[in-house]
């Protein structure tokens, strides 16, 4: 922790009564997907059960979540972590940027509900509608990633360069991710990601004698 510098992942305004009640409802959706999928399975979950164990009408769900894969996949990290990502000092290294931001955000949902975070990954691995809609909201990440490293790099968001680059970046942690959950979990997720940032700022390791 670097304390000159707030963080979006934990330094958050204070919410108004409106905004509070949006989280409990997503939570709470969010919380009943869970349950119900560690009881009967992922596909024998229906949105009308998950309502129902939510507390809310189908249609609630609808407007929090637009697909069932959407609410085992959580995208809200994302602006936080890019507003962290730009509040990082210039003098740093955009590889050490990348790293501390990340191991701040996988900190954060690992804090926050370990076992949601292994459920996603296991879902990402075994059902094939999760894994389509993962690599979607990935490519989205790569998006908004662009402008951040153009920024920091002084290049044009939309070059190819920065796309490949930024792609890069997202296709390792979307790589370690699969990597943790196809080892079970017991894998430590930080070293993982690691690894992945390691080959992207270095390349292949040297091949083994």
């Amino acid at each position: 922790m670097t304390p000159a510098h707030s963080s979006p992942l934990t330094d958050r305004p204070q919410l108004g009564l409106r905004e509070r009640k949006k989280i409990k409802t997503r939570t709470a959706i969010r919380d009943a997907t869970y349950a119900l999928i560690k009881e009967q399975g992922y596909d024998a979950t229906t949105v009308e059960q998950i309502a129902e164990r939510a507390e809310v009408s189908p249609s609630t769900v609808f407007r929090y979540f637009p697909t069932k894969e959407d609410i085992v996949l959580t995208d809200e990290y994302d602006p936080m972590m890019l507003e962290e990502l730009r509040a990082r000092p210039a003098s740093e290294s955009w590889m050490d940027s990348v790293r501390y931001v990340m191991h701040r955000s996988m900190d954060a949902l690992l804090a926050e509900d370990p076992e949601a975070v292994r459920i996603r990954a296991h879902l990402a691995v075994q059902i094939p509608a999760v894994r389509a809609r993962m690599i979607e909201s990935m490519s989205a990440t790569g998006r908004l990633l662009r402008g951040a490293i153009a920024e920091r790099h002084g290049l044009a968001p939309d070059s190819l360069e920065v796309r490949v680059y930024a792609m890069s970046l997202v296709g390792g942690l979307m790589e370690a991710n699969i990597t943790w959950a196809e080892n079970d979990c017991q894998d430590e997720l930080r070293d993982l990601v690691d690894r992945a940032l390691d080959v992207i700022e270095h390349g292949l390791p040297a091949k083994k004698a």
